[in-house]
């Protein structure tokens, strides 16, 4: 089975939508994938995702997108004393590369900046329910491996976010979420393609088809919606 993550367009997060630029992007992705065999959409819950997840439906004649709460992009800030605004996920994995610290120690969740931050909860609602849907496709999570089961669809695509898309990919591979944050940077409709063996009762684990890919939208004079 072939796994399509797919990063939302430009947004205007306010209004959790589509900007004019965002749509652009949408498109161009969706003329990216109208040749890629896709069977079934998933997408996140949040509007952002909804609307470019429906570019592409149409573009091949999908009627239906199916939404995921759990893949909602992440939230950071909230700690057991209250919100704290100050940093971000992506910035405050750059000051830890710029002091030399390891992204790929196995207690990130108990270390500073994450100790007691809500973002530790929402990758492990995200590790979770992504076992639920991918047992439903065919594979139950078996320590770092899946057991492959009855597959349904050789293509699906899952439409969601920077964040969450991230936090899926390090439980897929069993790797940190903090150097997944520092390795994968998707911009907006970037695309990348996990693949699974079909062969049923083995262990498998997901192979790298295609990673962070945005070329679609090059040309796109992102210079004239920017601040819009």
């Amino acid at each position: 089975m072939k796994l399509i993550f797919v990063r939302h367009g430009h947004p205007n997060y306010e209004k959790d939508c589509l900007t004019e630029l965002g749509h652009l992007h949408a498109e161009a992705a969706a003329e990216r994938l109208k040749d890629a065999g896709i069977e079934k959409i998933f997408s996140s819950s949040c509007g952002r995702a909804v609307e470019t997840a429906e570019h592409t439906a149409k573009k091949i004649g999908l009627q239906e997108v199916t939404q995921f709460d759990f893949m909602r992009e992440v939230i950071w800030g909230y700690t057991p004393e209250g919100y704290d605004a100050a940093g971000h996920p992506w910035n405050l994995v750059d000051e830890m590369i710029r002091a030399g610290k390891n992204l790929k120690a196995e207690d990130w969740k108990e270390t500073a900046p994450f100790k007691g931050n809500c973002i530790c909860e929402c990758t492990e609602n995200i590790a979770k329910n992504l076992d639920i849907w991918l047992s439903e496709l065919g594979y139950t999570r078996e320590g770092d491996y899946y057991r492959v089961g009855e597959v349904k669809n050789k293509t699906v695509a899952l439409f969601s976010h920077g964040g969450s898309s991230t936090a899926a990919l390090a439980h897929l591979f069993s790797l940190p979420f903090p150097y997944m944050l520092g390795t994968v940077r998707p911009d907006f409709t970037a695309i990348t393609v996990v693949n699974f063996s079909d062969v049923p009762g083995t262990l498998t684990i997901p192979e790298f088809e295609l990673l962070n890919d945005s070329r679609h939208i090059a040309g796109i004079e992102a210079e004239r919606f920017y601040g819009h």
